[in-house]
């Protein structure tokens, strides 16, 4: 399907919009950080951190973590607190103590529980002192036992708040948890804490208004991506073993990606979304998925299973797998959609260093594969995030969101009041609000490119069966600098098709690039089939290294 000259026009209209506010943000950014009194100590942290340290590479990443406990993975961490070689609370303090190392430059944490964390990990050491169960015991009932784990914000967790970066919402403290969180409690993990998120969780970088800009360990000046971009930041900077996230358009696996570590979205249905804001309504829920977020590949299934519950038994995580009997394909660009940025040069040659490395290890073809339908993916997941479900019903728009349940929010006026100072709402934000209302797609062309979402996945999982993966990038640049997102708008369609999709991901990182910058892959597979993905993020980190610590570059 061509663009249409009105669509062409569109994109001219969104560029120069994207342009315009990049601009108009870099000239308030300086009066903006001192009008907000929130964002003023991580600034400072950064700043105090460039103007002490002695060499370019520190001062611009956070210090690489050197205790040894925070090297290993929540697997083997459990397993050392259950054969009593570690005590819990060694653990957890060893936990704390790197999160108030790098949290002052990163502000990922955005409100901890260490005294409550502390007086669980006292739990655990004292029900291991009683021996009443074996370790084989221990472990069918509490598979994390002891180990640290972060949440995004955006969920509920018990007496901590659940602002999701609404200003309206920042006293909102949580009753109760959401369901995935109340899991990986029973499993026996001990959150310590909630991270930040982007506003109303639909940017990739994550900043708002109450909590202020979280920044990249790899480089400060660098975002982590959104909405899960706290989570992903934590874990790359070693401050959380494993973490929770959610996923309506790739945001469990760009801040993954951003941030060097491993990130997956569950096929749709496995996972449970309640407990968590925004949650999604109508055939959105179709759409957003709640799943892990981990340094280590190892992690990734033991993490999915607690999280799933019951629902694990749709997936094939039983099934062993011969990497060697799966069909692999290989797709390195969308076709060149004019929505998004072309994919950096540095991307494309790690992504055919792993084709080269499947081919010479395991002695399979990868076939290259030409999927024209994903040059529309920005499109389409826009049209079918907006669409009616079966029964009719009418998603909520983002101004609503904005007003939470009140007076929706204009946008244009929230800009005005932007420009002088007095919007409770992030630029994104605003700018997101405009663009759903001035851009909207024609009844012909919005029947047009819903059937084309639907022959689309038809063909994706026809392409994939129960035995084949995909390799397609997972964003088309690094982590960019600060605010520069606003000037690629769109960039995230990489990942927000296998939403619409319904398809399981796994983000993969692959090593750093030559600036220090963290690269990586998504592995796609077909409905159901998680297995596969979970494995390739096995082998991948075993054959490319995985997780590489900050600041040592």
């Amino acid at each position: 399907m061509a663009l249409s000259r009105a669509e062409r026009c569109v994109v001219l209209v969104l560029r120069f919009l994207s342009g315009a506010l990049l601009a108009l943000l870099s000239l308030a950014a300086r009066a903006s950080a001192l009008r907000s009194p929130l964002r003023a100590p991580a600034a400072a942290a950064v700043a105090a951190a460039a103007a002490s340290s002695p060499g370019p590479s520190r001062a611009r990443a956070v210090p690489p973590p050197e205790h040894p406990l925070l090297l290993l993975s929540a697997v083997e961490l459990a397993r050392r607190i259950r054969r009593r070689e570690v005590k819990c609370i060694d653990v957890i303090e060893t936990y704390i103590g790197r999160i108030k190392e790098v949290n002052p430059l990163i502000n990922a944490v955005v409100k901890d529980r260490f005294e409550a964390a502390l007086e669980e990990a006292h739990q655990v050491d004292q029900l291991l002192s009683e021996g009443q169960d074996d370790e084989e015991s221990l472990k069918e009932k509490f598979p994390f036992l002891g180990v640290p784990i972060t949440i995004k914000e955006a969920f509920a967790l018990y007496g901590l708040p659940n602002a999701s970066g609404l200003v309206s919402r920042r006293n909102i403290i949580s009753t109760s948890d959401a369901s995935v969180v109340s899991r990986v409690k029973q499993a026996g993990a001990i959150p310590l804490g909630v991270t930040n998120c982007s506003e109303l969780c639909m940017w990739f970088e994550s900043s708002n208004r109450v909590y202020g800009r979280t920044n990249n360990p790899y480089d400060l000046e660098r975002i982590v991506g959104g909405s899960s971009g706290g989570e992903g930041c934590i874990l790359a900077a070693a401050g959380s073993v494993i973490g929770v996230g959610s996923d309506i358009g790739g945001s469990i696996r760009m801040p993954a990606f951003f941030n060097g570590v491993f990130g997956h979205k569950p096929t749709t249905g496995v996972v449970p979304n309640d407990g968590q804001f925004p949650n999604a309504v109508g055939i959105r829920t179709k759409f957003l998925c709640t799943g892990p977020m981990c340094r280590f590949a190892e992690d990734l299934e033991p993490l999915l299973r607690v999280m799933a519950g019951s629902g694990i038994t749709k997936l094939k995580l039983d099934e062993k797998v011969s990497l060697k009997n799966v069909k692999f394909y290989s797709m390195e660009h969308d076709g060149g959609s004019v929505f998004v940025s072309p994919v950096d040069k540095e991307l494309l040659q790690a992504h055919r260093n792993v084709v080269k490395h499947l081919e010479a290890d395991l002695g399979v073809q990868v076939q290259p594969v030409n999927i024209h339908k994903m040059k529309y993916s920005f499109q389409i997941w826009s049209v079918m995030m907006s669409s009616k479900d079966s029964d009719g019903q009418q998603t909520e728009t983002f101004t609503e969101l904005l007003g939470d349940h009140g007076k929706p929010v204009w946008p244009s006026w929230e800009l005005l009041k932007w420009m002088i100072g007095k919007s409770s709402h992030t630029i994104p934000a605003i700018a997101l609000g405009l663009t759903e209302k001035v851009v909207k797609y024609s009844p012909k062309v919005n029947a047009k490119l819903a059937s084309m979402a639907q022959s689309l996945q038809t063909e994706m999982v026809n392409l994939l069966g129960n035995d084949g993966v995909l390799l397609y990038p997972s964003h088309p640049v690094v982590a960019p600098k600060h605010h520069t997102p606003l000037g690629m708008p769109f960039n995230f369609a990489y990942t927000a098709i296998f939403n619409i999709l319904g398809l399981p991901v796994t983000q993969c990182p692959l090593g750093l690039s030559k600036e220090g910058l963290p690269l990586g892959i998504q592995v796609v597979a077909g409905p159901y089939n998680d297995h596969l993905t979970l494995a390739m993020a096995q082998y991948l980190e075993k054959a490319f290294g995985g997780w590489v610590l900050p600041g040592t570059f």
